[in-house]
C-alpha cells in the first residue's frame, strides 16, 4: 500500500511541479509588488495591498467560472475526445472575453462601492491609503481582463496535463514584472514616480504579454494539435455557456467566499491603521507564498482525478484523491516549521520598520498554524473539482467563512470593548479553515463512495 502511495505521489508531482512553478510565479509577482512598494513606504504597501485584495476577490468572483475548464478538459482528455476539447476551448474563450470586459469596467468604477461598505460598517480609513488603492485598481483593470483570457488558455493546457508551457510563460512574466515594478514605483528612465500604483501598470503590461504568448504557443505547438484549438471559427454556444456556469460558478463563488474572508479581514484591520494593515498584509503574503505547495498539489489532483474519472477508473480516482490530501498535509507541516523558524528574517525582506517587523512576526505564528487546515482543505477541494463536484463545496465554504470566520473575526478584532486587534482576525480565520477542512474531507469520502457504488 505504501508503495502505491509513493507511486501516486510521484504522478501527482509530475503534474504538479510545473503547476507549482506557475503558481509560485504568480505569488512572486505579488511578493515583488509587496516588497518594492513596501520599500517605498508603509502607506504605499498598505494601499497596494488593499487594492490587490479587492481586485483578486472580484477577479475570482467573476472569472473563477473559467477554472471549470480544467476538469472539463481533463475528463474529455481521459476519454480521448480530443477534437471536442478544441471546440470547447473556442466556445469558452467567448465567455472569458466577456467576463474580462465586465471585470475591467467594475474595477475602474469600484470606489463608490468601497466607500459604501465602510459607511455601512461605520469604519474610518486613512484617505491617502484609499486613494492609492483606488488608483491602483484603475490602472490594473485592463491587466485583470487580459488575465481572464490567459486563465482560460492556462486551464485548457493544464487539463491536458501540459503544465510545463504554462510554467515557462509564467516564470518569464514574473521576471519581466520585477524591472517594470522598479521603473514605475520609483520613476526611473523618465517614467512617473507612482509608488504602489506603479505596480498596477506593470501588472497590466505583463498579463497582456503573457496572454499573447500563450495563445501563439497553443496555436503553433504540435503538443496541442490533436485538439485542433484554433482550426476554425466557432460561435458562442448556449449549451457550453450553461455547462461552464453550472460547474464554474460554484468554483468562482467558492473562491470568492474564501478570498472575501481575507478581504474582509483586510478591510476590518485597515481601521487599526496603516502600520497594522501593512503588518497583516506581509503575514498574509508570506502565508500565501508557502501555501503554493499544497495549492499546486490540489490543482494537480483536479487534473489527475478528472483524467481517471474520464477513463472510468473510480477506485483509482478515490486512491489518488486521498493521496493528494496526505501529500498536502505533509507539505503543510513542513511549511509550518519553516515559517516558525525564520519568521523574523522573512518579514525583514518586506519592510525595515521595527514596529512592522515586530507586529508581522507575531502574526506569522498564526500563519504557521494556518498552513495545516489550509493544506488539508486544498487537497480535498482539488480532488472534488476533478469529480466536477463544486456546488456543495461552495455551500461548505460559505458556512465556514461567512457564518463562522468573518463574524467571529470582526468581534475579536474591533467589535468588542476588549479586542485582540489583528490577532483576533487571524484566530477567526484559522477557525474557519479548520471547519472547512473537516467538512471537505467528509464530502470527499461521500463523492468517492458514490462514484464507486
Amino acid at each position: 500500500m505504501l508503495k502505491r502511495y509513493f507511486k501516486e505521489i510521484k504522478t501527482l508531482s509530475k503534474i504538479g511541479i510545473p503547476i507549482f512553478g506557475t503558481q509560485m510565479s504568480y505569488m512572486l509577482m505579488g511578493t515583488t509588488d509587496t516588497i518594492i512598494a513596501g520599500r517605498a513606504s508603509s502607506l504605499d504597501l498598505a494601499g497596494l495591498g488593499q487594492g490587490t485584495i479587492i481586485s483578486n476577490t472580484i477577479f475570482f468572483l467573476f472569472c473563477g467560472v473559467i477554472f471549470s475548464v480544467t476538469p472539463i478538459v481533463a475528463q474529455l482528455n481521459g476519454a480521448k475526445r480530443y477534437v471536442e476539447i478544441g471546440k470547447k476551448l473556442r466556445e469558452i474563450l467567448w465567455i472569458a472575453g466577456l467576463l474580462g470586459f465586465i471585470l475591467m469596467i467594475v474595477l475602474i468604477n469600484i470606489n463608490p462601492v468601497i466607500n459604501t461598505i465602510y459607511d455601512f460598517l461605520n469604519l474610518d480609513i486613512d484617505k491617502e491609503l484609499q486613494t492609492i488603492a483606488t488608483d491602483y485598481l484603475r490602472v490594473v483593470a485592463p491587466g485583470i481582463a487580459f488575465l481572464t483570457i490567459f486563465s482560460c488558455l492556462r486551464c485548457y493546457s493544464e487539463g491536458m496535463a501540459l503544465t510545463l508551457p504554462v510554467f515557462i510563460i509564467s516564470v518569464s512574466a514574473m521576471l519581466i514584472n520585477i524591472p517594470l515594478d522598479i521603473i514605475f514605483v520609483y520613476g526611473l528612465f523618465g517614467a512617473p514616480k507612482l509608488g504602489g500604483v506603479g505596480c498596477g501598470i506593470a501588472t497590466s503590461i505583463v498579463t497582456f504579454s503573457a496572454m499573447i504568448v500563450m495563445a501563439c504557443y497553443i496555436a503553433f505547438s504540435k503538443k496541442y494539435s490533436k485538439t485542433k484549438p484554433f482550426s476554425e471559427f466557432t460561435p458562442p454556444s448556449l449549451e457550453t455557456f450553461k455547462e461552464v456556469f453550472k460547474l464554474g460558478f460554484p468554483i468562482g463563488f467558492g473562491i470568492f467566499i474564501e478570498l472575501s474572508m481575507f478581504s474582509g479581514a483586510g478591510l476590518i484591520i485597515a481601521v487599526l491603521g496603516p502600520t497594522i494593515l501593512a503588518s497583516h498584509l506581509i503575514a498574509i503574503n508570506i502565508a500565501s507564498l508557502f501555501f503554493v505547495v499544497p495549492l499546486s498539489i490540489g490543482l494537480a489532483s483536479a487534473t489527475r482525478v478528472g483524467n481517471l474519472v474520464g477513463e472510468e477508473k473510480p477506485s483509482d480516482a478515490k486512491f489518488a484523491s486521498f493521496a493528494a490530501v496526505y501529500f498536502c498535509l505533509i507539505t503543510a507541516l513542513i511549511n509550518m516549521v519553516v515559517i516558525l523558524a525564520f519568521k523574523t528574517q522573512l518579514v525583514g525582506l518586506y519592510n525595515n520598520e521595527e514596529i512592522v517587523i515586530a507586529t508581522a512576526s507575531a502574526l506569522l505564528i498564526f500563519a504557521a498554524i494556518f498552513q495545516i487546515p489550509d493544506g488539508i482543505q486544498m487537497g480535498a477541494l482539488g480532488s472534488l473539482r476533478g469529480y466536477k463536484d463544486t456546488f456543495i463545496p461552495m455551500i461548505l465554504l460559505l458556512i465556514s467563512y461567512w457564518i463562522f470566520a468573518l463574524p467571529t473575526g470582526y468581534y475579536l478584532s474591533v467589535g468588542s470593548t476588549d479586542t485582540l486587534g489583528a490577532s483576533g482576525m487571524w484566530i477567526a480565520m484559522i477557525l474557519g479553515l479548520c471547519i472547512f477542512a473537516v467538512l471537505s474531507i467528509i464530502r470527499l469520502r461521500h463523492i468517492n463512495n458514490r462514484f464507486i457504488n
